[in-house]
Order: C-alpha cells, then structure tokens, then sequence
C-alpha cells in the first residue's frame, strides 16, 4: 500500500515556512505506522519536511492549467508509473480537485477539510458536496464544527464523514515556569483580531509595568497603509513591554509559548479548529479566546471563553487574569492537565481509518 498525500499549491512542506495544513500533515506523518509508504505531494521547496517523502513540483505557466489542478495531475501521473497498484489519495483543502483526482481513477480518495466547505469552492452547495460525498470514500472534517457544516441539507452518505481533530507534536513532560508575557499568535489580519488585542494591550501596558505582550504573525507590510503595518505601528508605540517577532518558525513558537504565561486568541471568523489554542494548551498557557467555531471543542472549560468579542470585554479578561495569580494558574494547570489532542493520537487515528479503507477496498 502507498498512501499520497496532496497540499494545497500555496502550502509550504519546508522546515522555515509551514503552516497550518502543513504543520497538521507533517505531525501526523511524525508517528504514522505507515511513513515509509506515504509521499507529500507540493510546491518546490527548499528545505522540505521528510525530504524522502516528498515530491517536490514546479510549476510552469506553460502547462496552462491552475496550480492545484497542475499538481493533481503531476501526481496522477507520477502514481500511474509506480510498480505498486494499491493506492490511497488524501487531498487536503481542496474540494474542486476531487473530480479531478477521480475521473478515471481507480483509487479510494479521502478529502481533509481544514476550512469551512461552505466557503470552499467545490463545495459550497448542497449538490455540489453530495457530489463529493458520491466520489470520495472518506471526508474528514477537523471539527464537529466543520462536520455540521459540511452536512448542512445533505442526507445521503452521513456515515463517510468523520471527525479527525489536528494534533499537536510537544516533548513536555511537565508544565513549565511561567514568565509574566502575554502573546498572540496568527496572521496579521482583521478576521484573527490583531487590532483589537493590541489596542487593549495599548490600554493596560503602563499601569502592569512588569508584564510584557508579544505578537507573532505574518504579514505583509510593505505597503505602509496596511492593516498590518498599523497593528505594528501601534504595537511598538507601546513601547519596551511590546515586542513584534514576526513570521516565526514551529521552533521558535513552541519556546515562546513555553515560557509565556497567557495567549489570547481574539478571533472575529468561526475558526475551523483553533491550532493555536491546542498549542497553547500543550504548553500549560491560560488562554482568553472568542468563543467561535472550532476553539471551543478544544478548550473547553479550560481557559476563558468570550461571546461576541470586544474590546471591555477582553481588556477586563485580560486585567483579571494579570491580577488574579491563582485563577491564572489554575488555567494554566487546567489547559495542561486537560490537553487531549496530541499529533500521536490524531496520527493513530488517521492510521486506523486508512487500515479500515485499505481493508474495505483492497
């Protein structure tokens, strides 16, 4: 058996610039029983996760084709010369694809919805995810969230569609010191609520003079008037308690969330699952996020909550947990003790569903 792994064109598979998909398939191939079978199928990169694993592509504009669709095919045909006849195709993110991948393909096909389908293309209408529900042996969705929303107006084929949750990869063996910093991290953009956590941040910096307030993400600011440029802008007018770090490395992440003591996640969009919430959890973090989407299924009672978001109602969350050192702690023992979803279990559980079609198809 082969298991072939297609991203996303836009998706990095490189050790310096991963996200979220990325990161998500290369924690699970970290424990999966089966990485000797299993190629990643991507954009070129220069320094590529499980470098024996990937197949690396480059794109022409002379292939007239998109990128995705591009990639899709370089994989088909790629398999078609392989010696081994036994197939599974995981497609990530991508709904439109799978009529691609499956025309005139023999192979079981899954589908990883990271997103929400009824913003996806190919997936946005009720006939048009039937159709992949019709074509697609499995559809994995990071979220009961995700899940119910794939399946709003669909009644056939319900049972094909399961929960697989992102896992995170950490080594902690107990909860780590705690320093008095706050972060946030995501992409520099209205929808994660940059703005509104650095305005609050703004507000409280100079009357808690030992706390310090990171921001980590990335943007693109070469265009001084953008949204972006202005969350910097007003975050180094904050002064020395403020840092801006940038796009960051997983490496670089993980040490920042260990030694910090709070993250908030303000976002203003249903989130898909909340990757940076069960991160935080990992690292024994009190965490203040929006009560949206996905987040909730990962903390839990485990940190605070939010509905409808602001910036009172995050600045007093916020002034609570910097003055109240036992409820910090206590979250912070909550979201250590309570954390659930590790790479290895998701990687497990991925393994088991791929025995499962292997078995039922082969």
């Amino acid at each position: 058996m082969k298991i072939n792994i297609l991203l996303p064109y836009k998706e990095k598979f490189d050790m310096n610039e991963t996200s979220s998909v990325s990161i998500t398939v290369r924690n699970n191939m970290a424990h999966s029983i089966y990485l000797n079978q299993i190629k990643v199928f991507g954009q070129n990169v220069k320094t590529p996760l499980f470098k024996d694993n990937f197949v690396g592509l480059k794109y022409s504009i002379l292939s007239l084709k998109s990128k995705n669709i591009f990639l899709a095919k370089e994989m088909l045909k790629i398999i078609s010369k392989d010696t081994e006849t036994r197939h599974l195709l995981e497609i990530h993110n991508r709904p439109y694809l799978v009529e691609e991948v499956t025309k005139g393909n023999k192979f079981p096909v899954s589908l990883f919805f990271h997103n929400d389908p009824l913003t996806m293309r190919g997936s946005k209408s009720i006939k048009e995810r039937e159709k992949i529900l019709r074509k697609c042996t499995a559809i994995f969705c990071v979220s009961e969230f995700i899940k119910k929303k794939f399946l709003e107006g669909i009644k056939i084929d319900k049972k094909k569609v399961h929960v697989l949750y992102n896992g995170v990869d950490t080594k902690l063996k107990k909860i780590p010191l705690k320093k008095n910093e706050i972060l946030f991290v995501g992409r520099l953009v209205f929808e994660k609520g940059a703005d509104l956590y650095v305005d609050v941040i703004k507000s409280i910096a100079q009357d808690n003079p030992t706390w310090s307030f990171g921001l980590l993400g990335s943007s693109n600011t070469k265009n001084k008037n953008t949204y972006a440029s202005e969350v910097i802008r007003k975050l180094k007018s904050v002064g020395v308690q403020a840092k801006f770090y940038g796009f960051k490395n997983q490496k670089f992440v993980k040490e920042k969330m260990k030694n910090a003591s709070i993250i908030v996640i303000p976002s203003l969009c249903e989130e898909a699952f909340g990757l940076v919430a069960a991160e935080a959890m990992s690292n024994g973090m009190a965490i203040i996020a929006s009560k949206v989407g996905g987040i909730p299924e990962i903390v839990k009672n485990n940190g605070i909550l939010i509905e409808e978001i602001d910036f009172i109602k995050l600045r007093n969350a916020l002034l609570d947990l910097i003055h109240n050192r036992h409820k910090r702690e206590m979250l912070q023992k909550n979201a250590w003790l309570n954390f659930v979803h590790s790479s290895k279990k998701s990687s497990k559980n991925l393994d088991n569903f791929r025995q499962i079609i292997f078995q039922n198809f082969y």
